[in-house]
C-alpha cells in the first residue's frame, strides 16, 4: 500500500462512515480503483478496520464532553449506590430508569445494552465478515436499496418526538439490533441505526447522536482486533501509509459528523435515501451487463 492509496481510502472512510450511504460500498470501489493489496480480501478488511480507528478518534474528539460526562456519571452513580446502599426505585424514562441513575449514567447503560447484539453476532460470524462474501457487489447493491426503502418508510411512519433524554431500554435494543445489519455489506451502520431510531420515534438528530455514541464500542473492538491481525497480514512498509490514511479518515470523519448533525436539524434523510437507491441501481445494472464483476 502506498500513500496515495491510503489517503484516498482515508478520505472515503471519513466521508462515508457516518453519513448513511454505506462506507463498505464506497471502500470496495475505492480499493478496486486503487488496486489495494492486489485484491486480497483479508488485507483490505484489515486495512479498512484499522482506518476506522481514525473515525473513532473523530467521535471521541467531537463528543468529548458527552463521553466524559457519561463516564463520570456512570462511575459516580454506581459508587454511590454501592456505598450508600440506596434502594432501586424506577422513575425517569418511561418508568424504566432507576431514580438513582442520572440521565448521563443511564445513557451509558443504553450504550452497553445496545452494543451487545453486534458484539455477539460479530464474534460468531467473524470469519464470514472478513471473507470475500462481504465484498460481493450483488449483496452490497441489494442492501443499499433495501436499507434506503426501510429508511424511507421509517421517515414516513416515525413520530420523531423523542430526544436522547427520553430513551429507554427499547431504544437500546431496537437500535442495537439495527446495528447488526451493518455487518451486511452495503447496509451502513449509521443508516441502519438511524432507521431503527426513527422507527421508534426518535428525532433525527437524536437518532444520529445515539448512533455515533453507539459506534464507539463496536468500532473500538473491531479496529483493535483487526489492528492485531494487520500486524501479521500487512507488510512493514504498509504501516506508515496506513497511519497517514487513518489520520486523514479522522479529520474527514470529524467534519462529516459536524455536517450530518447540522444537516439533520433542518432536513430529512431523503437525499441519502435517493443517493443509495441510485447507486444501488447503477451497480445492479453494471453487474447485470457484465461491466463489473461481483467479487474483488
Amino acid at each position: 500500500m502506498n500513500y496515495l492509496q491510503a489517503i484516498i481510502l482515508g478520505i472515503v472512510q471519513g466521508l462515508t462512515e457516518f453519513i448513511p450511504i454505506s462506507s463498505t460500498a464506497h471502500l470496495v470501489f475505492a480499493s478496486r480503483l486503487t488496486e489495494l493489496h492486489d485484491g486480497n480480501a483479508e488485507k483490505i478488511t484489515a486495512t479498512i478496520a484499522v482506518m476506522q480507528l481514525g473515525t473513532l478518534l473523530a467521535v471521541f474528539v467531537y463528543f468529548a464532553s458527552d463521553i466524559l460526562s457519561i463516564t463520570a456519571a456512570f462511575v459516580r452513580d454506581h459508587w454511590n449506590w454501592l456505598t450508600r446502599k440506596r434502594s432501586v426505585r424506577f422513575s425517569g424514562t418511561h418508568g424504566i430508569r432507576p431514580i438513582w441513575l442520572s440521565e448521563e449514567a443511564w445513557l451509558g447503560w443504553l450504550i452497553i445494552v445496545g452494543s451487545i447484539p453486534i458484539g455477539v453476532v460479530g464474534l460468531l460470524f467473524k470469519d464470514l465478515i472478513e471473507g470475500d462474501a462481504t465484498k460481493n457487489l450483488w449483496v452490497i447493491a441489494t442492501m443499499l436499496i433495501s436499507i434506503a426503502v426501510l429508511l424511507a418508510f421509517a421517515e414516513l411512519v416515525g413520530k420523531r418526538r423523542r430526544e436522547i433524554k427520553d430513551f429507554g431500554l427499547l431504544d437500546a435494543v431496537v437500535v442495537g439490533f439495527a446495528q447488526v445489519l451493518a455487518l451486511i455489506p452495503g447496509a451502513s451502520r449509521s443508516g441502519s441505526t438511524m432507521m431503527g431510531g426513527l422507527f421508534i420515534g426518535q428525532k433525527r438528530e437524536a437518532a444520529a447522536r445515539f448512533s455515533f455514541l453507539l459506534s464507539i464500542p463496536a468500532i473500538t473492538a473491531s479496529g483493535l482486533l483487526q489492528l492485531k491481525e494487520a500486524v501479521v497480514l500487512l507488510a512493514p512498509e504498509d504501516f506508515l501509509p496506513l497511519l497517514a490514511g487513518t489520520v486523514v479518515a479522522g479529520v474527514v470523519g470529524y467534519l462529516s459528523i459536524y455536517f450530518l448533525l447540522s444537516f439533520l436539524r433542518k432536513n430529512s434523510t431523503a437525499i441519502f435515501i435517493g443517493y443509495r437507491v441510485i447507486l444501488g441501481v447503477i451497480i445492479l445494472v453494471l453487474l447485470w451487463r457484465g461491466v463489473i464483476s461481483p467479487q474483488i
